[in-house]
């Protein structure tokens, strides 16, 4: 006679290690995003006329928009990686969001800013691990909610 299968030996949802392995990867993707901020900020820098080029700036205008624009994308780029370092250790989700909420607020910005930002992580897992993709977005809809909550 065969033994019953018991269900939740096979299905419980993500486990400790499945969350740790989720952050890991989340912190890892925005870590990733930071770099092309990086290198957006940089290439927008370049576009900016130096004092050595010849002539008057002849269109302010555009100069502050450009300005404005690399300011921003570096902005985001340092909110990137501070993220990504309040996430990778893992943790409750509670005090992952004081502690990101924290970081937008010294960036100037509200939380709900990192809410599409950890949900593209989320959805961009370098992983065919499906336990810890799983995980990511259980864990960025428990963070989305506790922003909005805030």
């Amino acid at each position: 006679m065969m033994e019953p299968m018991v269900v939740e030996e096979f299905f419980g949802g993500p486990g400790p290690e499945d969350m740790l392995n989720a952050a890991a990867a989340i912190a890892q993707a925005l870590r990733q995003f930071a770099a092309v901020e990086a290198q957006a900020a940089s290439g927008l820098r370049a576009c900016l006329p130096t004092p050595s080029d010849p002539g008057p700036i002849t269109d302010i205008r555009r100069v502050k928009s450009i300005s404005f624009a690399a300011a921003e994308a570096a902005s985001r780029g340092a909110l990137l990686l501070e993220a990504a370092d309040i996430m990778a250790p893992g943790g409750a989700v509670s005090a992952l969001a004081v502690a990101l909420a924290a970081a937008t607020k010294r960036a100037g910005l509200p939380p709900t800013v990192l809410v599409p930002l950890l949900r593209a992580a989320a959805l961009s897992l370098p992983t065919d691990d499906a336990s810890a993709q799983i995980a990511a977005a259980s864990h960025v809809q428990e963070l989305a909610a506790a922003f909005a909550a805030a």
